[in-house]
């Protein structure tokens, strides 16, 4: 081939692109846990909601009746049912946030949370959810701290193991005495199941004295595909540092709006809160 300028420029632009850095862009996503302001939704509704506010993902409430009715007692047609409406649909099922937790000091109590855990990435699996959110949750001060870590990771284990088999993510949320990310670091030096993951949950005890970056540093490597979100201006917890960082890290998963304070038009506070939520990616890729 005939060497040419044109040739040579090509070449050169060529090897420019290849050393410049690529631009910052987010795979992140926005949904809603129906928590409490989708407690009284139905399936239909949570849809019709969801995709009118364009929080396109859900993570359905467990264990609390709510009028979704996706419950471990939910029949076989009826979990049909729901998947294919979700399929159906714009709104993506993103899993279950159960309320099973693995500090109890009762070995009955803990055995029917990890069954129950089972249990829930069965139906999960069902309905065409991804994952499971459970608590770790609490210490108790007639147990010390170190065996009740590794009580709770030895329960994660063993409902990680059984939910691998439905393709299920164990998302373990940082809630609780026993929930910081620093505590949930050294419970994940004892989880060997890779599905079992961290969901952050906006917790203002890990962003005390500027220190969310560190603590967040402890567990990025183990992050799952969903975290929880309040009310994204109050400066009490580092919104905008941790889009940032999930950004940084290539993050790819959904932020849950949990909310449970009164408003007036849920559709219309939902619609704020993305509009929000879309300020503080659109500033971090600013960056």
């Amino acid at each position: 081939m005939e060497f040419t300028r044109r040739t040579f420029l090509a070449g050169a632009v060529s090897a420019a692109s290849a050393g410049a850095v690529p631009p910052r862009a987010s795979k992140m996503k926005f949904g809603l846990t129906t928590y409490q302001w989708g407690m009284d939704w139905d399936i239909p509704t949570i849809i019709a909601n969801c995709t009118k506010a364009k929080a396109l993902g859900v993570e359905l409430r467990e264990s609390s009746k709510y009028a979704h009715g996706v419950e471990l007692e939910t029949p076989e047609a009826k979990r049909r049912e729901v998947k294919k409406r979700f399929a159906d649909s714009p709104v993506k099922l993103i899993g279950l946030a159960t309320g099973e937790r693995f500090d109890a000091t009762d070995p009955a109590a803990l055995k029917a949370a990890i069954e129950n855990a089972k249990g829930y990435a069965k139906l999960s699996q069902e309905v065409g959810g991804s994952g499971i959110r459970v608590f770790p949750n609490d210490f108790h001060k007639e147990t010390p701290q170190e065996k009740t870590i590794e009580q709770i990771a030895k329960a994660l284990n063993e409902v990680g193991k059984a939910a691998a088999g439905f393709g299920q993510q164990v998302r373990l949320e940082n809630h609780g005495s026993a929930g910081r990310l620093v505590t949930l670091a050294k419970v994940f030096e004892q989880v060997t199941q890779p599905n079992v993951r961290v969901k952050l949950n906006g917790d203002v005890r890990d962003a005390e004295g500027g220190s969310f970056a560190k603590n967040f540093a402890l567990v990025k490597d183990r992050l799952g595909y969903t975290l929880h979100c309040r009310d994204l201006k109050d400066p009490a917890f580092p919104y905008q540092l941790q889009t940032d960082l999930l950004i940084d890290a290539g993050w790819d998963g959904w932020w849950l709006v949990e909310q449970s304070n009164k408003v007036a038009d849920r559709i219309a506070a939902l619609i704020q809160l993305r509009e929000a939520w879309e300020g503080l990616v659109a500033n971090s890729l600013k960056r």
